[in-house]
């Protein structure tokens, strides 16, 4: 009852606007054409790739090398799906990435609506300073740390596992997480932290049980942003990982690399589309959740 009363919107008077006529009216349509104009474009550029991949990845290896590479597919084939399942180990990149993305994503959520609560919620001399650190994490790029973690991993053994993976990915995700959680927070009124802590909810169970629920669209958006870097990062996996059987997607790709650089280009675009399908239907399923993660609204 107390969040029903505090989460009520109040009425909001009616405004009777009326609508630009003249010169204004005239001003205001070419922006807002120009805007449609762009966002078709944008549009088309983020489509078209996957437009792209798709119908490769069912042309046959004779129209491909044969005719233009972006012409339609004059015959369909689905061998290249087969091909591609028989040539790289799909489900298990897939399995391996998933296992890495699931795993980093709990810390990533974990530590960091943990860390954005202390900072916001709770309060503590300096928490300015520690937030400001954390923002400074977004801009160290990941190539500096590639040879300490080696030689670090390599003394205390944890070269070729899966944590040498989860640790740094998470711990690289974890400033954008803190960010987003941070400025969630904000959105809640203090009212709610007031009411909650005079029936008795101390700092724990204040977390646990308005906090944490009411983040929900914040941790999905968190997610969803992470996954996506997360599924497709290469750079680590290469420098950690040693055998094939750990091997996560965009590693696994680079299987399709034949002698002397021939590849076979249509498997390559199949093994492509299969291994970007999950990313893309969590995007489909969540998308409502992502967007209010987003614009801030928790609620």
């Amino acid at each position: 009852m107390i969040l029903q009363d505090v989460w009520k919107a109040p009425d909001r008077p009616t405004v009777n606007r009326r609508p630009p006529v003249g010169p204004v009216r005239r001003w205001f349509r070419p922006s807002h054409k120009l805007s449609k104009i762009f966002v078709a474009a944008v549009l088309v550029l983020q489509i078209y790739p996957l437009f792209w991949i798709l119908t490769t990845s069912v042309k046959t290896q004779q129209s491909f090398a044969a005719s233009n590479a972006f012409a339609l597919p004059s015959h369909i084939t689905f061998s290249n799906f087969a091909r591609a399942f028989r040539e790289g180990d799909i489900p298990r990149f897939m399995m391996n990435s998933a296992i890495v993305t699931a795993a980093s994503d709990v810390l990533i959520v974990l530590f960091g609506m943990m860390a954005a609560y202390a900072i916001y919620v709770l309060g503590f001399r300096f928490s300015k300073l520690v937030l400001g650190l954390f923002l400074a994490g977004i801009v160290i790029p990941v190539q500096v740390v590639l040879v300490p973690l080696f030689i670090d991993y390599s003394h205390i053994g944890l070269l070729n596992s899966y944590p040498s993976l989860v640790l740094p990915l998470a711990g690289f995700g974890l400033p954008i997480a803190v960010y987003l959680f941070h400025s969630f927070y904000s959105y809640i009124p203090p009212e709610v932290y007031e009411a909650a802590a005079l029936d008795g909810c101390g700092p724990y169970r204040l977390f646990l049980r308005i906090t944490a629920p009411l983040a929900t669209p914040t941790i999905v958006t968190v997610v969803f942003i992470n996954s996506i870097f997360i599924w497709n990062d290469f750079i680590f996996a290469n420098t950690f990982l040693l055998t094939q059987n750990l091997r996560t997607v965009p590693l696994g790709l680079d299987n399709y690399m034949g002698e002397m650089g021939a590849t076979d280009w249509t498997a390559t675009f199949a093994a492509v589309s299969v291994t970007a399908t999950p990313v893309l239907l969590a995007f489909l399923v969540l998308n409502r959740a992502l967007m209010r993660g987003l614009a801030g609204q928790g609620r």
